[in-house]
């Protein structure tokens, strides 16, 4: 299932990585993508919406 996200608060490459690695260490499996111009972040896996976005919180963004 795919799960998209709309994250403000990344504004670099430091942070597209930072969220990348937070969510892959959340889900081993899960495909995440990132576009940090229109700041989407769309992750392909098996976990819930709210764990994805717990996860983001996490990694210190806030995702919407």
């Amino acid at each position: 299932m795919t799960h998209e996200f709309k994250v403000e608060d990344m504004t670099c490459g430091h942070c597209v990585l930072r969220v990348t690695k937070k969510l892959q260490t959340f889900d081993p499996d899960a495909r995440v993508t990132i576009d940090l111009e229109s700041k989407k972040v769309s992750i392909d896996g098996a976990a819930g919406r709210g764990d994805y976005g717990y996860a983001i919180r996490d990694a210190g963004y806030t995702p919407a």
